[in-house]
Order: structure tokens, then C-alpha cells, then sequence
């Protein structure tokens, strides 16, 4: 009978060698099997028919090495002339075990080579372009080795808070979660508590509580992806939960928000009111529809597609940027003029996306090829 990997053909994969190195509070064995099993190979501990996927212990890697060499019978990634990884068949599989634990890389005129330091991929599910990192693994350079899996793990294109402000700090909290065991469904979940609270503070007009609970959540919500891909614990239930909460709750938050004012002392006339809440969660669905058809039409997000789209996602009115205008707003006192601003912003990103993806229809009309910049 067919391995799973084999069946879907793509190689088993075989840890090589050992190490003291835990990263992550895991043993590098485990962790890289839970990452190869994430990248749709079937982790092995035994020698299988047909191709296997060699893995390095005394190395650590991107994950990203693994689709890519899964993709390239024959090849082997090498860092400092020493075989990190190796996609092989069976056969060979032995000669290159011996040579990846004593440090030498047996010569072979037909092999594919990709160099650690020159190679350069495409992160298409991270909206990113460099190179993937590999590392010598030791107990001493751990804490380095966590670094550059956390770093691996964030999206090179997102929002200025998480990309800039929170960065740090989540990698500290990513980092305890892990040596604590917890998993990175318990994160979302208690994430999810504070996303519920959030909205009941606003819902009463305590927007500062308010702002306080939703940062909580803002940063678990950063939290919970990265354990998981630090860690190798995604799972498709963590994911639907982790994104269904991100789609779901902005519009609440912000009908919230305009509800609370009341209780606030910054009333808005009713009509009025029920005309910001329109335009903010008719701006909020109509950008989802806009980013989904692109990328249905498109292959791609419409924030990748070229420079300034990536730079726009900065600030565009998602959650993040409208916090930080609602949090301004609460400085002056002012939380009526916040959410009006929220929603001017929000027709502002709406007409600049509407016009990114006519553009976009415009030269694929024309016989062009709509390809992300990232790519290039």
C-alpha cells in the first residue's frame, strides 16, 4: 500500500541525526516531523520505497524550504557546502544520510544544488519576498533560531500595528506560549473572550476599557498564527475560527462604537447615525468582495500586486488603521468625530481598491499579465 506522501506524490520525509537544541520548548526532532506533516509530507522514521525527503537535525530551516524541495526531485539545498535538505530517491538516500551528519556533501554531476545564501523564493501565503533562512542548530543559538522562525512567520504585507508595533512584543508572548504549552486554538479562543468584551465596553460607551481589551485581542489575534506555524499546531479548525473571527467582527465593533455614544454624551441624530453605521459596514463588505473577485480573478491578493498596493495595505480601513483613528479621536475627547472619520476613510480605501482592481481588468483586457510584484 501507497504512503500518504506517495500517494499524493510527494516524498515521505526522514529526520537525520541528532541534536540538544529545543526550540519553541519542542525537541528539533518533533518539530521539524510537525512541519513536515504542515507541508503535506508523511514524517517517517525508517528508510521508504520510492522518493524521501532528507532532513538535516544539525540545521534549522524555513519552512518554506520544504514545499520548495518537495517540488524538486533530485535537489538538494546546501548551506556552507554542507546538505541541509534533500529530496532523493530511496536509493541514494543512505549515502546522503552519512554525508549530511558527517558535513560533506558527496559530489554528483546530475544533482540539483540551491544555495542557502543565494537562493531567493516567493512567499506567496505570507505576501513576502526573501530569502528563506537556514541556520546551524545548537543549544546556544536557540533564542536566535526562534527569532528567524517568528520572523519567517510574519506577513511582509499587512497592517502598519502588526507590522511595526507589536512585532517585538509578540514574539516574546508567542514565545512563552510555547514553552507553556499552549496551543494555539486555547490563544484564539481566549482572544475571542476579549473580542467579545471589547465590544460590550463600546457597546456601553467605555471606550477607553474598550480600546484596552481590543488591544488585548488585536495582539493575541497575532499570537495565535504565529504559534501555530512556529510550532507546526495549525490545524483547520484553528484556522476557520482564527479567520472567521477576523472577517466577522469589525462591523460589530464599529455599530458598537456609534451605539455607545449616548451613553457617552456625543448622541448623534438617529438617521445620521444609522447612516454612518451604513456606510462603514457597506465600505467594510464591498472591500471583501472587491479583494475576494481579484483574488478569484486574479490568482493573488489585490494588496500584493504591485508597490503601492502593498504600501496602502499599511493604512487601508481595517481594523487596525480605524483603531488608531478611533484612538485619536478618544485623546480629544471625541469619539463621535472618530467613528465619522472611520467611516470617511473608509469610502476613501473602498474607491482606491475599486479603482486598483479596474486597473488591474484594464491590462489583463489588454493581453497583459497581472503578476504580483513580489514575483518579480
Amino acid at each position: 500500500m501507497l504512503s500518504s506522501s506517495a500517494a499524493s506524490g510527494k516524498p515521505a520525509f526522514l529526520a537525520v541525526g541528532e541534536t540538544d537544541a529545543c526550540l519553541f520548548g519542542q525537541p528539533a526532532r518533533a518539530r521539524a516531523e510537525r512541519l513536515a506533516a504542515n507541508a503535506g509530507l508523511t514524517p517517517t522514521s525508517e528508510l521508504p520505497n520510492g522518493e524521501v525527503l532528507l532532513g538535516n537535525l544539525r540545521f534549522a530551516w524555513d519552512p518554506a524550504w520544504l514545499k520548495e524541495l518537495a517540488r524538486r526531485p533530485g535537489a538538494v539545498l546546501v548551506k556552507d557546502g554542507q546538505p541541509v535538505l534533500a529530496n532523493l530517491p530511496a536509493k541514494e538516500a543512505p549515502a546522503m544520510a552519512s554525508a549530511m551528519q558527517g558535513g560533506t556533501l558527496p559530489p554528483s554531476e546530475y544533482r540539483e544544488q540551491l544555495d542557502a545564501d543565494t537562493a531567493e523564493l516567493s512567499y506567496f501565503e505570507l505576501r513576502k519576498r526573501e530569502r528563506p533562512f537556514v541556520r546551524e542548530l545548537t543549544a546556544g543559538n536557540a533564542l536566535a533560531v526562534e527569532r528567524a522562525f517568528y520572523d519567517a512567520a510574519y506577513k511582509g504585507v499587512t497592517d502598519v500595528l502588526t507590522l511595526y508595533l507589536w512585532r517585538r512584543p509578540a514574539f516574546w508572548l508567542t514565545r512563552w506560549a510555547a514553552m507553556a504549552g499552549l496551543t494555539p486554538n486555547f490563544v484564539t479562543l481566549v482572544g475571542f473572550a476579549f473580542c467579545v468584551l471589547a465590544f460590550w465596553q463600546f457597546w456601553i460607551g467605555n471606550y477607553w476599557v474598550g480600546l484596552a481589551t481590543g488591544l488585548i485581542f488585536m495582539v493575541l489575534d497575532t499570537v495565535d498564527g504565529k504559534l501555530a506555524r512556529c510550532t507546526g499546531q495549525s490545524s483547520k479548525w484553528g484556522d476557520v475560527f482564527d479567520h472567521g473571527t477576523d472577517l466577522l467582527h469589525p462591523p460589530f465593533w464599529w455599530w458598537a462604537w456609534v451605539h455607545g455614544l449616548g451613553t457617552a454624551g456625543h448622541q448623534l441624530e438617529e438617521v445620521y447615525k444609522g447612516s454612518v453605521v451604513a456606510v462603514i459596514v457597506g465600505t467594510y463588505v464591498l472591500g471583501r468582495v472587491i479583494e475576494g473577485w481579484f483574488k478569484h480573478r486574479f490568482g493573488m491578493h489585490i494588496h500584493v500586486w504591485r508597490p503601492v498596493d502593498s504600501k496602502f495595505r499599511l493604512v487601508t480601513a481595517r481594523r487596525n488603521p480605524n483603531m488608531i483613528i478611533l484612538f485619536g479621536a478618544l485623546l480629544f475627547g471625541r469619539p463621535d468625530i472618530g467613528i465619522e472619520l472611520v467611516a470617511l476613510w473608509s469610502v476613501v480605501s473602498l474607491i482606491f481598491h475599486a479603482i486598483r482592481l479596474a486597473q488591474a481588468q484594464a491590462v489583463a483586457d489588454r493581453g497583459g499579465e497581472i503578476v504580483s510584484w513580489l514575483d518579480r
